[in-house]
């Protein structure tokens, strides 16, 4: 009998009790973690103690220092949850086979609509804003966002799909800059509930051929019927 199962009493072997503490201190980290997002998305960095997160969490500050040293460590893990969650929010849009500008319009609208409706979401925009008051250096915002956006308006223009006075690199650029201030603006007026309207607006301003793809996008016809 191996090491790894159970004795004849029926009591679980060293290896079973390892691996449930290994599942429960997961466990612990992702509540930890969901309660810090929520308190930074409600109320900022500076206003965030650990004794908040603790009490949210419903467990002990020295819980919470256990698994995260600081403050700024739990800044730092809910900004790099945040841009983990970016590139699966491409990988879903690549996923629906859409040409290059639908592609980017589709991108667009559903980061528009996590940030809209995910905390988590919500907590690493904020503290991206606010980065300057957090005493670590926080992942470098924007710049794969960018990148993926670049790479579809290029496709796009060797296509033929887009006709542009201004070149795939400045204009990923703008729209980045435009989504990213319009989902600002949203939140500070309206709490992000107009944010799909408004970034829609940004996509069919920004991109004026978009509107034959746009057809094709469903998050973008889903956001019409509402």
């Amino acid at each position: 009998m191996s090491a790894a199962s159970s004795d004849p009493s029926g009591m679980a072997t060293a290896a079973d009790g390892k691996e449930l503490k290994q599942e429960r201190a997961v466990r612990t980290r992702e509540t930890i973690l969901h309660a810090a997002a929520q308190l930074f998305a409600d109320k900022g960095y500076p206003s965030v103690t650990i004794l908040d997160v603790a009490q949210l969490a419903g467990m002990t500050k020295g819980a919470v220092y256990f698994h995260y040293a600081n403050k700024e460590a739990l800044a730092l893990a809910v900004t790099s949850e945040f841009y983990r969650r970016l590139p699966a929010i491409a990988e879903s849009v690549e996923e629906l086979g859409l040409s290059p500008i639908a592609s980017v319009a589709e991108l667009l609208m559903r980061t528009a609509l996590a940030l809209r409706d995910n905390t988590m979401m919500q907590a690493g925009a904020r503290l991206q804003i606010e980065s300057a008051l957090i005493g670590i250096d926080l992942p470098v915002p924007f710049q794969d966002y960018t990148g993926l956006v670049r790479t579809w308006l290029e496709r796009a223009v060797a296509l033929g799909e887009l006709q542009h006075s201004t070149p795939p690199h400045a204009l990923a650029r703008v729209i980045v800059s435009a989504f990213f201030g319009t989902q600002h603006i949203s939140w500070v007026l309206h709490d992000r509930q107009d944010i799909a309207e408004r970034v829609l607006e940004v996509a069919e301003t920004v991109l004026p051929s978009c509107h034959d793809a746009l057809r094709t996008c469903p998050s973008v016809q889903g956001c019409r019927k509402t």
